[in-house]
């Protein structure tokens, strides 16, 4: 234990724990803005995450925003199609072309650390190694205690993920909570089929309302997994049974083709999705990312949304000022509810429907048959070119509907 002598003491405008992509986001936005930003992770930097890896245009717009390079994640992927098999078999290709990017693939040990690197050169002062302790709210500023450090802050950001201890800290956690879905994934190389250059998505009848992918990198590698519904029936020894199932089925050999390889060990995570009932905000505290709750619940995506909602938390903090908690937290719920809420609640109508067999194929049917207009804008709808339901919210129609250009970074 680190005694009271050796404790260095440090203060600034805004603390951020975790330095995922919500945390990054959040603390460039920050110091671009003139505030003082301090961010600890109790990982050391660069490190893996346990992901698909899969960028979709909201995830690459937020990237956009930062000012972010691609060239600085060595094996940054773009993705130009999908091809989607229903469980009867019929496969669907879906483009992601035009000008811009739609999709991208880029392995979270390389993305999270380009961005802490860009966190540092706009003035945050990263400390990685350094583990969230605990934390004192009181009415002008909060105090967080670290391995190490007292760090005694305006706001807190709490972007530090699933299990987010700072969530915990404060009462907010629900006993026994373990997300709504679960994932696994294993990387893959030797790839020679068309899983090299193309995504691939299966919607396998014992994984609905679950998927599997196969996500390109360069040389011949993939990001290969799946993730299903955390129903209170699977096992994990079930589905470590269904994964090494799945890697035999003959659709994925051949996409992947023969004598693909799989790398290192399979990992697993929980994949938190309730946003609509997340607590956001608790005094000078703000949850973002899986803190938040924030992945989507039809597709298990949240690189995306935790840029989303670190940027709208720095904004809101520069919105409300110092000294109106109230003010900056009440900002972050509406921000959040206006980009997140209703397309939550269109995707767990939507996952009702895909939970079927017949669901799933009649969409991949209805894909299929509806040309090539269709499957594009249907490639750029599933991966989030415009919210997911966009068109039950006026307040956020434009005149470019699903025809802008992609990310241009």
């Amino acid at each position: 234990m680190t005694s009271t002598a050796d404790t260095a003491n440090l203060a600034t405008d805004v603390l951020i724990v975790g330095g995922g992509p919500a945390g990054s986001a959040a603390a460039i936005e920050l110091a671009r803005s003139g505030r003082s930003v301090v961010l600890i992770d109790r990982a050391t930097f660069p490190r893996d995450k346990c992901c698909g890896d899969g960028l979709t245009t909201l995830a690459l717009r937020e990237l956009e925003h930062l000012d972010f390079d691609p060239a600085s994640v060595v094996d940054w992927f773009d993705v130009a199609g999908a091809s989607l098999r229903s469980p009867s078999g019929r496969s669907v290709e879906v483009p992601l072309t035009g000008p811009g990017r739609y999709a991208a693939v880029a392995p979270r040990r390389q993305l999270d650390n380009a961005l802490v690197e860009l966190a540092r050169n706009a003035g945050v002062e990263v400390r990685d190694g350094v583990a969230f302790r605990s934390i004192e709210q009181h009415d002008d500023h909060v105090v967080v205690a670290a391995d190490g450090l007292s760090i005694r802050a305006r706001y807190v950001i709490a972007a530090d993920g699933m299990w987010s201890p700072v969530r915990k800290s404060l009462g907010l956690n629900e006993s026994g909570y373990l997300g709504e879905w679960h994932g696994f994934r294993q990387y893959a190389s030797g790839v020679t089929g068309t899983a090299s250059t193309q995504l691939h998505v299966w919607f396998e009848e014992d994984l609905l309302p679950g998927y599997a992918w196969s996500f390109p990198l360069p040389n011949g590698r993939v990001n290969i997994g799946f993730g299903v519904l955390r129903d209170g029936v699977r096992k994990t020894k079930d589905m470590k049974a269904l994964w090494l199932d799945l890697l035999k089925r003959p659709h994925v050999v051949e996409a992947l083709g023969v004598g693909f390889e799989l790398e290192d060990r399979h990992t697993a995570w929980p994949i938190p999705a309730r946003i609509d009932e997340a607590v956001l905000a608790c005094g000078r505290v703000i949850l973002t990312g899986d803190a938040a709750m924030a992945t989507d619940v039809m597709t298990g995506e949240g690189i995306g949304q935790a840029l989303l909602t670190g940027r709208l938390a720095a904004e809101a903090i520069i919105a409300g000022g110092a000294m109106q908690p109230e003010v900056a937290a009440g900002i972050y719920e509406r921000e959040v509810q206006h980009h997140l809420r209703a397309d939550h609640k269109m995707s767990l109508a939507l996952g009702k429907v895909l939970a079927k067999p017949w669901g799933a194929r009649g969409a991949i049917r209805v894909v299929a048959a509806s040309g090539a207009w269709g499957q594009r804008n249907f490639a750029r709808w599933m991966f989030e070119d415009e919210p997911r339901a966009v068109v039950l919210t006026p307040s956020r129609w434009h005149r470019d509907f699903l025809k802008r250009p992609g990310a241009t970074l």
